[in-house]
């Protein structure tokens, strides 16, 4: 009996406990599942006759170095920081670890230590990045083997809320680490625009966006960091553009910038006594002195950068009322996610929504065949507060990727990523059996 590890039972893990669970008996594996809260942990085992549930405090050395050496594979569903010290044990002990997040310098240094141990770590094998790698791949590797050039490739995705379940003006509800959320886009972005390398700062990032059309449906799309490193792992190194965005509901970027531009986002110092304030003299604290209202200082102040729609989404989160401030102390963009977790709380019947497309544009000289633009987009629709289509497109991928590797479909080792053929062609085939297929359009 092969024993699985799982560290971290937080809210994109229900699908990926729920498979390697449906999975455990014909395959005779023993589902570990570790959180520093025993009943989390309990709640995704569900009495399971393969499974048993641990209390685990990662930073207790002694007790984390023990429950990776009895594992056979680690699947590490921490925060992205907290990842490392799982690593090291692993390849310590010479155990297999797989996880979501992407693929950190500090990971990449154990890639030779890794292969020499004959080991695997797979990152990156969720939704994105994960299902981007998989299907953006497919695509590639066919048109590049029918003789196509790929001149321009364009990659958006987003966690929102379902149309049936949106009651806010930002379209936008928690499905996974709303931290994530409030400090996204704090890097300059760059990616390659007809040749050139391109480069939007923090400041910039929610006023440059682009509109991307998904099956009728119009979004906002800002870019991500890093485009530009995936030119040589997409085999992409001859495309003039190369892009990947996040999306969002149409408004939400105009008035996330509000946020941006005020310093509510800023997340390098500390407010005290913050329990003492409201959220409207928070906001007015940041702007210049006047003696005006704090919605007209903040009209003011963003000038021509912003419009009644996003004053007024600004607004709809209490910024412009008495609501009083929980936290005793903390950053801006801590105080702000505060209060966002309970305005963009997803209900316990409210579904979620993922949203990606693929634009690929095609040199087909060689083989007029192919099209000169192919369009693929997904769209996945969660079922509730537990059961949302981020945990399913984040949980099912690396999920299947494990049970892949255990049962022989692949056997590379070292530091990788679903860029492979042996890796992306199962997943995606399995993918489609849970309803996670992609539409292609072709374009003549």
């Amino acid at each position: 009996m092969k024993n699985i590890l799982v560290i971290g039972a937080g809210r994109s893990t229900v699908s990926l406990i729920s498979y390697l669970l449906d999975h455990a008996s014909k395959f005779d594996w023993h589902i570990t599942v570790a959180d520093m809260s025993l009943e989390l942990a309990k709640s995704k085992t569900l009495g399971h006759p393969n499974a048993q549930a641990i209390q685990l405090d990662i930073d207790n050395n002694e007790q984390r170095l023990a429950e990776i050496k009895k594992a056979y594979f680690v699947i590490s569903m921490l925060p992205a920081f907290m990842h490392l010290a799982v690593i090291k044990d692993c390849v310590t002990l010479g155990k297999h670890v797989a996880t979501a997040s992407y693929v950190s310098p500090e990971m990449m240094a154990f890639d030779e230590e890794a292969k020499n141990k004959n080991i695997l770590l797979l990152n990156e094998c969720g939704l994105d990045p994960g299902i981007d790698h998989a299907s953006a791949m497919k695509v590639i590797d066919e048109i590049q083997a029918q003789g196509g050039e790929i001149t321009s490739f364009k990659s958006y995705c987003g966690g929102l809320v379902a149309p049936e379940s949106n009651d806010n003006p930002w379209g936008y509800k928690f499905s996974w680490n709303p931290r994530n959320v409030v400090v996204a886009g704090q890097a300059t972005a760059q990616y390659l625009e007809n040749g050139e390398i391109k480069y939007i700062p923090y400041n910039r990032i929610f006023a440059q966006i682009d509109t991307i059309d998904v099956d009728g449906i119009k979004y906002d799309a800002y870019a991500n960091r890093d485009s530009l490193s995936y030119i040589h792992p997409y085999k992409l190194d001859t495309a003039k553009t190369i892009l990947r965005g996040t999306l969002r509901q149409i408004a939400y970027c105009k008035a996330w910038n509000v946020f941006v531009k005020v310093g509510l986002t800023d997340d390098t110092f500390i407010l005290k006594d913050t329990n003492t304030k409201t959220y409207s003299q928070l906001l007015q604290s940041f702007l210049p002195n006047k003696t005006n209202s704090v919605k007209q200082n903040l009209i003011d102040f963003m000038g021509n950068e912003t419009d009644a729609e996003a004053i007024d989404m600004i607004g709809w989160l209490g910024f412009f009322d008495n609501v009083k401030i929980e936290l005793d102390y903390g950053t801006p963009a801590q105080l702000l996610q505060n209060l966002l977790e309970k305005k963009w709380l997803l209900k316990p019947n409210d579904k979620d929504l993922v949203v990606m497309q693929h634009q690929f544009e095609i040199d087909n000289s060689k083989n007029s065949k192919l099209p000169k633009k192919i369009i693929s987009s997904l769209v996945v629709t969660g079922t509730d507060q537990n059961h949302t289509a981020m945990a399913k497109t984040v949980g099912l991928p690396l999920a299947i990727c494990v049970k892949n590797f255990l049962t022989g479909k692949f056997n590379l080792t070292g530091v990788q990523i679903p860029i492979h053929k042996e890796i992306y062609e199962p997943l995606l085939q399995e993918l489609e059996q849970h309803g996670i297929t992609f539409k292609e359009t072709f374009i003549s």
